[in-house]
């Protein structure tokens, strides 16, 4: 079962912590969560799972960013949210779908327990412009039965910031990493404004 708007209120505080809070965005049975203002995007050629990937951040202007179609963006909310007891779940916003914007391409799936910024999958179908701040996605949370062990991952809980993948942990946490051809951001790959820093190896 899910919750209703007016469940996820009252359970405010204590399953269920969304910070900030803004009552206004509060639907029957989700929460509106809203787009932090910077991105990170992959500078390889090839995304190689067994390695950390380097990767570009990019700043979100007030007044907008163009996506570019055929390009990973990786987005998180303004938001900080922690559950207990219950299954959160994010999905994207009707109205940003049919924009042709993904905001999460596979991972919309939480687990009980877990605490954090949730990171973004961000995929244009053409080009679209966004802006820092707007509501994004909007989370909601399901009942569940049975004993619950609640997640304790040490590569995504409690988390500060955008999260690139951390797959290589679980298949080579051992492994060296390769250097990789880096991505050019000019013409038709990154409509957008070219990225303000690299961002170190995880």
């Amino acid at each position: 079962m899910i919750l209703s708007g007016h469940e996820i209120k009252q359970q405010l505080g204590s399953n269920i912590h969304i910070d900030p809070f803004d009552e206004e965005r509060l639907n029957p049975n989700s929460y509106n969560l809203s787009l932090h203002d910077e991105l990170l995007v992959y500078e390889e050629v090839v995304l190689d799972m067994r390695k950390s990937n380097r990767v570009q951040r990019v700043s979100i202007p007030e007044d907008g960013l163009v996506l570019a179609p055929n390009q990973l963006y990786l987005g998180r909310t303004i938001e900080r949210t922690e559950t207990h007891n219950l299954v959160p779940m994010i999905e994207g916003r009707s109205s940003v779908g049919r924009l042709g914007l993904f905001v999460h391409v596979t991972a919309g799936f939480g687990d009980v327990g877990f605490s954090g910024f949730w990171t973004l999958e961000m995929f244009a179908v053409q080009p679209v412009k966004i802006y820092p701040g707007v509501p994004i996605c909007q989370i909601f949370f399901h009942q569940i039965t049975g004993d619950i062990t609640e997640y304790a991952s040490e590569k995504y809980q409690h988390n500060h910031d955008i999260q690139p993948s951390l797959l290589f942990r679980e298949l080579d946490p051992t492994g060296d990493a390769d250097e990789q051809m880096e991505f050019s951001f000019e013409g038709e790959r990154f409509l957008g404004r070219p990225p303000a820093r690299s961002v170190p190896r995880v």
